[in-house]
């Protein structure tokens, strides 16, 4: 039972991380980076994130929504204990990442709000997992 639960959390994580990516890939496309950015130029990346408009900046939070809906579900479908507690582990890892994300990357008031309380949908995502009546 506890290593159902780690793959749950593990494949919650990874499932979420890819919906965020797709998603945050979207934004990229609509927002490109400048041109001449590195990937490893942290400070060409801060003036990046500085510079996005809200919408490049709200594409962000809508890929954590998304991301947190998807972790949740996989991993209490996963999971098979009739509990959210793999759902709320995913999003307490989810929440720690964003929350280093925001320290080290200039983010609007707005953003920290959001940020933090998005992650709080894996539970929407493991009620919908719970539900009989779907998948």
């Amino acid at each position: 039972m506890m290593l159902r639960n780690i793959l749950a959390v593990v494949a919650g994580i990874i499932t979420g991380s890819i919906c965020i990516w797709l998603i945050e890939t979207l934004n990229h496309i609509l927002y490109p980076f400048p041109e001449g950015i590195k990937p490893n130029d942290m400070e060409g990346f801060k003036s990046y994130v500085e510079n996005l408009p809200f919408l490049g900046k709200f594409m962000v939070i809508v890929g954590y929504a998304v991301g947190a809906v998807v972790s949740g579900f996989v991993s209490t479908k996963i999971a098979k204990n009739g509990k959210l507690t793999a759902a709320a582990i995913c999003g307490i890892i989810f929440m720690i990442f964003t929350i280093y994300n925001m320290t080290v990357l200039p983010t609007p008031f707005w953003f920290w709000i959001l940020g933090i309380v998005v992650w709080g949908l894996v539970l929407l995502g493991g009620k919908l997992a719970l539900n009989k009546n779907n998948i």
